[in-house]
């Protein structure tokens, strides 16, 4: 009976996870593919931008997620209603508020560069028509999206911090950003590397934020490797390539998701 109840779900499995997954590992599996990948102007400069989104967007992220959470642990009823505020970016569907911000900075007709007109008299940037500030836009986003998410994991961890731990570090004249240096950090410093390496193997494969907020452009210059394989994929009419694009990350995300594993094997997410 145990067999029987397993092997729809085992039939599940193969068909949409391992038949996939193998699928993509053959068509991406000849040498000659990733020639063609490197020679393309596109892929290096993703590479980059890569690099770039996930770096700062996963770093900035983690690092004003924690100090953020130390705001909100104040018992004061304006900063729980605050709260409650601060968490709706990332209550609203990722397609919605990336639509929204690609509106906004849409240029003359957007409501920052509005904004920028009629209270200053000055015109804003294009912020599409430019590599840096459309990959800037992205990485904003793509922070504002995703930071009050790891802010209430972070807010969660110091509520289990006894309080008796903080009124031995004051007895011991730890305050202010000593405590949060000698006392709440290195408490805290096992669960911000696992949700950073679980963070950053999340953000390699965001599709969503480019694709809606700048959209790649100008002529392909902010594309982010997940979005480089779909538009090789479709617009391009090279699947194969798109696949390759896409696998080129694995040389980074299996270290890291071995590293994450062995982090949780060895020792609990917990305080």
């Amino acid at each position: 009976m145990g067999a029987r109840l397993v092997v729809p779900y085992a039939a599940v499995f193969l068909a949409f996870i391992i038949y996939p997954f193998g699928y993509a590992l053959w068509t991406a599996s000849r040498p000659s593919l990733y020639a063609d990948l490197i020679s393309d102007r596109l892929y290096l400069s993703t590479v980059v931008n890569t690099l770039l989104f996930v770096g700062l967007g996963v770093n900035v992220k983690m690092f004003l997620a924690l100090l953020l959470s130390g705001f909100f642990m104040r018992r004061r009823w304006w900063i729980r209603a605050l709260l409650a505020v601060y968490i709706l970016p990332w209550a609203l569907a990722a397609a919605q508020a990336c639509v929204s911000f690609h509106w906004m900075l849409i240029g003359e007709q957007g409501l920052v560069d509005g904004v920028l007109s009629a209270l200053f008299g000055i015109d804003g940037p294009l912020w599409f028509n430019d590599r840096w500030l459309g990959l800037g836009s992205n990485i904003v986003v793509y922070i504002w999206k995703w930071m009050p998410f790891w802010t209430l994991i972070f807010l969660a961890a110091r509520m289990r911090i006894p309080p008796n731990i903080y009124d031995s570090a004051e007895v011991d004249g730890a305050t202010g950003s000593r405590r949060f240096v000698h006392v709440t950090f290195p408490l805290l410093a096992n669960l911000y590397l696992l949700c950073t390496l679980l963070s950053t193997l999340w953000t390699v494969g965001d599709f969503t934020t480019v694709y809606l907020v700048s959209g790649g452009g100008p002529g392909g210059s902010t594309q982010v490797l997940a979005t480089l394989g779909f538009h090789y994929a479709f617009d391009a009419g090279k699947p194969a390539l798109g696949v390759a694009a896409v696998v080129s990350a694995f040389p980074v995300l299996i270290p890291i998701a071995i590293v994450l594993m062995r982090r949780l094997q060895t020792s609990e997410a917990q305080l």
